[in-house]
């Protein structure tokens, strides 16, 4: 696989997506956990959630030939080109507290967001959507 290198002394921003220490140590500690050294980080959105769309993040051993390459403090992330656009400008983060840990995506894109945080919405998800999945309360706990 082949990757673009961000090696700056400060947190890695990259055209798209920023990864903080704290998530690359995280991503790293289950590389090591699960024994897939060799893979790469997948962050995406897909259609879904009680918001419009939902984030998803996956260890993969294959990426595609149009997915956009980068590597964080040696970890390979991949994001395909449509879920690129929405992703523009994110930090994905690890965060823990009292109820436990995981990562956090914070997102310019989004205009609002579920009560737990996996799905969003923009500026450009219809109104039909709000409609048929009403504006309050996250379903998803």
């Amino acid at each position: 696989m082949e990757f673009e290198t961000v090696t700056k002394e400060e947190l890695p921003v990259v055209d798209s997506i920023t990864l903080t220490e704290a998530a690359v140590s995280r991503v790293r500690a289950l590389m090591d956990e699960k024994r897939v050294e060799d893979h790469a980080l997948r962050v995406f959105v897909s259609g879904g959630g009680c918001s419009g769309f939902q984030y998803g993040m996956a260890l993969e051993g294959t990426p595609r030939e149009t997915d956009a390459r980068y590597e964080f403090h040696g970890i390979p992330v991949v994001i395909d080109p449509q879920s690129l656009g929405f992703l523009a400008g994110a930090t994905i983060d690890y965060v823990e507290d009292l109820m436990g840990g995981g990562f956090k995506i914070e997102n310019p894109n989004a205009v609002s967001t579920c009560g737990c945080g996996h799905s969003f919405k923009t500026s450009s998800t219809g109104a039909e959507h709000e409609h048929a999945h009403g504006n309050g309360g996250c379903g998803c706990h």
